[in-house]
C-alpha cells in the first residue's frame, strides 16, 4: 500500500513538472507576439532614443528585462487611431516578470541608445533567447 501511495505521489509530481514548461513557453510566445504587435503601432520618428540591452550576460537577464520595461513606458503611439491597442500592449509588457536572481554589474544607462523600433526588435530577440 505504501508503495502505491509513493508511486502516485511521484506520478503526480512529475506530471505537474511537465505541464509547467509548456505554460512558460506559451507565455513567452504570447509576449513575443505582443512585442511584434507593438512594433507596428509605435512612433519611430522625432522620439527619444532608448537604452537598448543587447546580448546581456546570463546574470544580467533580469536587469535587461527591467530596462526594456522602463523603456516601453517612454514609447509613444504612431497616431491616435492605434492609441487603444498601443495602451493595452504596454500594459501586457508591464506585467511581464522574470525570475532570475543573478547579480549584474551593468545598469540601463550603460547600454547604447537606439530608436524605438530597434529597441523592440532587441526586446523580441531577448525573449526568444529566454
Amino acid at each position: 500500500m505504501e508503495r502505491m501511495i509513493i508511486f502516485c505521489m511521484l506520478f503526480l509530481c512529475s506530471s505537474m513538472a511537465l505541464t509547467a514548461a509548456p505554460h512558460k513557453i506559451a507565455k513567452y510566445k504570447q509576449l513575443f507576439k505582443t512585442i511584434e504587435r507593438l512594433e507596428t503601432t509605435v512612433k519611430d520618428k522625432d522620439v527619444e532614443l532608448l537604452h537598448t540591452p543587447e546580448n546581456p550576460a546570463d546574470g544580467c537577464l533580469l536587469t535587461a528585462v527591467t530596462c526594456f520595461q522602463k523603456g516601453t513606458l517612454k514609447l509613444q503611439p504612431k497616431n491616435s487611431q492605434v492609441n487603444s491597442t498601443f495602451t493595452q500592449t504596454i500594459k501586457v509588457l508591464k506585467r511581464f516578470t522574470i525570475s532570475n536572481p543573478g547579480k549584474c554589474e551593468s545598469s540601463c544607462e550603460s547600454y547604447e541608445k537606439k530608436t524605438p523600433k530597434e529597441f523592440l526588435k532587441s526586446f523580441a530577440k531577448l525573449i526568444k533567447q529566454v
